[in-house]
This record gives C-alpha cells, structure tokens and sequence, in this order.
C-alpha cells in the first residue's frame, strides 16, 4: 500500500489529505479564523460544579466555559494516547480523585474539540505528545503502542521506556519509535520534559484564565505524527511550508528528507491528485460500492446511520452470495468513510440480512481488519437483536459536514422545503392576512414560479376565489429569484398603480425576449418571462432558448400572448 500526504496551502486555511494507493482516507483543515484549541494547556477557574451531572465548568478564556467531567478528575492518561492504541504495561492510572470547588485554580488540557453549542471537553491529565513518546506527567505508568506488534520490539521498547522514565511521570510508547534507538528515544524525551518545565513555570505566575501551552499547527503535527517510514512522499504546494517542513525533518529523521517534494504545477494541488472531486462526493447522502451497491449515510446528533444496498447489483448464482458480496465491499468502504468524514459517536450499519451465521462473521471480521488501520479509536460491538452492526468512534473534532457546511438557512437544516401546494396554500392565507390588514384597493406578490402556478390555479380559478373573498385585486407574480418558501410582497396600493407595476407589458408592444421553455399544454408556443410576468408566444415552442423579436397582441392579469414578427 503507497502512502501520500498532500498539503495545500490557501489564503487562510491549510488542507491536507492522505492517500492510501491514491485513494482519498482522511483529510485535515486549519482555518486561521477558527484555531484548534485541542492539546491546548490552560490555567483556569472552576466557574460551578453540577454534582448531580458529575460536571464541572470551567473558565480557560474561550467563548463557553470547558466541560469537566469529575471523573476525569485524576492525573492519569484518560486515553489521551496520539495514537488512540496504546495498551498498559505497568504502575497504577488509578490514584486517588481531588476534589474540585468553585473558584478554584486548576489546570487542564483540552481533550475535545467545541462542537455545535457546546463548550470545549477538558480534562486534569496533561500529556505532551513527541515524535517517539508521550510525556504524562502526573501518571507513573508505561505503554506501549498496540500498532507495534513484534514481541520482541515490544520488549526492547519496554525496557527503554522503564529506563528513560523519569520519577513520577509516565510515558508511552508511539507506533513512530519502532526500531528507534534509546537515544533517539532520549532525545525525543528532554525536549518534552523542557516543554513541561516552561507550563509549570507559567501556571505559577499567571492568573487564571490563561493558555500555557499551544500545541503546534497543523503542518508541523502531519509531520510529527504522519511521516514515517510507511509515507511514500509528501508533497506540498507551498515554498515557505516546505522549507519548514524540510527543516522540521532536519531534526525529526533527516533520512526521510528526500520524500518531501515542492508542487509546482498550473492546477491546484487537490485538482491535480483528485482530492477535490472526492471531497464534493464525500458531502453526499449515496456512495456506489465496486459491485454496484451503494450506502446511504444520514448524520445525525445522536448517531450516524448507515444503509447497505444491492443497487444495481443483480449478483450471480445466487442470493445469499448476492449479498454477501455486496455487504463485504461495504465492509470495507464504511471504515474509509467513518475515517474521511471523520464521523464519530455511535454509528448504526443496516448491513442487507444475512442468513448464514459464517457470512455474518466474514463481514465483521473485514469490518474489524479495515478499521484497525485507522488512528482514530474505534470498537465494534457486533450485531444487535435488530440486525444492525453497532461501531462506537472517538469523538475530538468538529466533522467533515460542519467544516465545509452549515445547515440550510432556508430550511432550517430539514433538507426538506415545503412542496409548492403546501406553499400555495401558506400564501393565499398570507394573503388574505394582508388583504384584510390593508385599506389598499390591490396588492401585487412575488412568489416562486411553481408556487405562482398553484395559487393562481388552472385559468386562474384560484386566484379569482381569492378576490372574491378578500374583496382585493391579486396580482402573482411567479420569479425564480424567489425562494420556494418565501412571500415577497412587492405593491400595496390602489388599483391603477398596482396594475401598472403588475403587467409590465402593453399591447402592441414590442419585445426582445428569450424563450425560456416550450408551454406545458400546448408545446407549440413558447414562454418567456418579463420580470417574472409571463409571455404565452405563438408558435415559439420549438426556438427555446433562443431570443425573438416579439409583438404583444393581449394582456391579461396573469399572463400575455404574443405573436413573432417576421423574419424570427
């Protein structure tokens, strides 16, 4: 399997993406607008604690106060592991809790991004992730990363790290220091423990809230945590960052220099590698598996659902290896879209029913292999009573959806609008509301055009019901510029004037208009539009899309008809 990093560097925002045999796996944003705040060391106040959720909150100078679970409340590791994998070796995580009161100095470590409305997570347990260790300060405990599988590495790494431990602190061991030697380890380890003598110094003389430590940016953590002997290449579109990526190596493996490469091509980066295509696909509800299958995802605030489909997929012999085809390829595309989309909480797979026991461990057990390569600590926990495979993945930062989406201002987030006879219905009442809240002899409204269609009702019949009862000339007026839920009322006034603005076009008059489309009963003419007025036009219905000089021969109250002069 070849592995790339790509770093592209924009006005404000950096993005990198790693590739797995050129296939798109995860992908990274940093906004200066927005900076990272997890790994972050503060100083800060306890605001109040909430016995009654085990909570505390806490002021570290951010918009919302951090949330404190008290039973984070220990200086042990708490799963603060870079490489969510690291497995106890020896010593106790365990030592007594402290108790925490309001307005008491404490300081923490954000553990989890501020997502939606709520607070940054924090815990007491600092750690200081390095290129081959993890320095827990409060914890005397030693790890190992669970990636490193060779009984013997894993020995020689213990007896490293139970050497190079100092007094009353922990470490872990990254999947990075495989191989490495004890003074690479070493050095690795003094820079982290002098980083850890800079925060003590400055929790003791600054007052709370204050930040104590910034974990690095984005670019220097990918090269920390991401090149590695397993990396084919990193490649980066950017002078300035791939200096200081150069540099970076200079001291981190000066042997994996030469696999950092400088883009200079005419497309951008994502263009050029395919990366930007893949992230419109990766905001899509469907995504097609190999076979022709697809998955349906829905995200959720309580959990993500995902549904396994056969598609287009008709299979072979038979049914059940039908399915179990289909269901092995979602196997393995779930875990890529769990780590792209970075989705995490609970997450329900309906994978297609499966009525041999032995298909149902083949699909879980490459459900289980494709999520062991993701850094991100995942669990399966197998399928439930209803059928559904339950997975359970860390939640840190914001997803993919929040990063390049919001919820739809007009919609609310539904991803549903109203259909145009539920609006008409809306306006006419609106319209009635107005009517009979107005002294104005008529009143002229912009709706959307298939709204328009609806309220005006077939011959206008609609339209006609609704003066009879508001006693009011109507006048619709079907735009595309307005939205399919919107009301715009555009005149309120006497009936001459109304009408005026209402039929911006007069008999004998003649136009230039572009026909828009060929009329939905009668083919033969064409329909253009005057500033949303429409324009019956005789005989145009196959000149769509071309522009005509055109006469108009009548003007009625929703619509005017048209001939073509000669020559069009």
């Amino acid at each position: 399997m070849t592995r790339e990093l790509l770093i592209e560097v924009g006005f404000g925002e950096t993005r990198a993406a790693l590739l797995e045999d050129r296939r798109l796996m995860e992908v990274f944003v940093e906004r200066d607008a927005h900076q990272r705040v997890v790994g972050n060391i503060y100083k800060g106040r306890v605001e109040n604690v909430l016995p009654g959720m085990q909570a505390a909150f806490v002021n570290i100078g951010l918009e919302r106060n951090a949330f404190l679970y008290l039973g984070d409340v220990v200086p042990y590791l708490n799963g603060r592991d870079p490489d969510q994998d690291a497995e106890p070796v020896e010593g106790s995580p365990f030592p007594d809790r402290r108790t925490v009161q309001p307005h008491q100095e404490i300081v923490v470590q954000v553990s989890k991004e501020p997502i939606g409305g709520k607070g940054a997570r924090v815990v007491t347990s600092v750690s200081l992730p390095g290129r081959y260790l993890v320095l827990m300060p409060h914890v005397e405990f030693v790890g190992i990363s669970r990636r490193i599988e060779l009984d013997s590495e894993r020995e020689r790494l213990k007896g490293l790290a139970r050497r190079l431990r100092p007094k009353g602190m922990g470490l872990i061991v990254r999947t990075a220091a495989e191989g490495r030697s004890e003074d690479e380890l070493s050095r690795d380890l003094q820079v982290l423990l002098r980083v850890w003598e800079r925060i003590q110094h400055k929790a003791r003389r600054a007052s709370a809230p204050a930040l104590l430590y910034r974990d690095h940016d984005l670019v220097f953590r990918l090269v920390r945590d991401l090149v590695t002997e397993e990396l084919a290449r990193v490649v980066v579109d950017s002078r300035a960052e791939f200096q200081k990526i150069v540099d970076l190596m200079e001291g981190i493996d000066p042997g994996l220099r030469s696999r950092v490469q400088l883009y200079q091509g005419e497309r951008p980066l994502f263009e050029e590698f395919g990366v930007e295509a893949e992230l419109e696909r990766a905001l899509e509800r469907r995504v097609w598996l190999p076979c022709g299958g697809y998955l349906v995802i829905d995200h959720t605030e309580a959990f993500t659902a995902v549904d396994v489909n056969t598609g287009r997929f008709t299979g072979g012999a038979n049914l059940a290896e039908t399915v179990l085809r289909t269901n092995l390829e979602a196997a393995v595309e779930i875990p890529r879209q769990l780590r792209l989309r970075d989705l995490g909480g609970i997450i329900l797979v309906d994978f297609i029913d499966m009525d041999r026991k032995e298909d149902q461990e083949q699909v879980l057990a490459t459900l289980e292999r494709e999520l062991a390569r993701d850094r991100t600590r995942t669990q399966v926990l197998g399928f439930t009573r209803l059928g559904l495979v339950e997975i359970t993945r860390k939640k840190t930062r914001e997803n993919l959806y929040s990063l390049m989406q919001k919820p739809c201002p007009y919609c609310q987030g539904r991803g549903r609008v109203l259909n145009e006879f539920a609006m008409a219905h809306r306006v006419q009442r609106e319209i009635v509301r107005l009517a009979r809240s107005s002294q104005a002899e008529a009143l002229l409204v912009a709706v959307h055009p298939s709204v328009a269609a609806q309220v005006i009702g077939a011959g206008g019949a609609q339209l006609r019901r609704l003066e009879q009862e508001t006693g009011k000339a109507i006048y619709v007026r079907g735009r595309d510029d307005v939205h399919a839920e919107d009301l715009r009322v555009l005149t309120v006034g006497s009936r001459s004037e109304v009408e005026r603005q209402a039929l911006p076009v007069r008999e004998g008059q003649v136009v230039d208009l572009q026909v828009e489309q060929a009329h939905a009963n009668n083919p033969h003419d064409g329909i253009a539009r005057v500033e949303g007025y429409v324009v019956d036009i005789e005989g145009a219905g196959r000149h769509v899309g071309q522009r005509l000089k055109v006469e108009i021969t009548r003007v009625y109250r929703t619509f005017a008809k048209a001939r073509m002069l000669p020559g069009a």
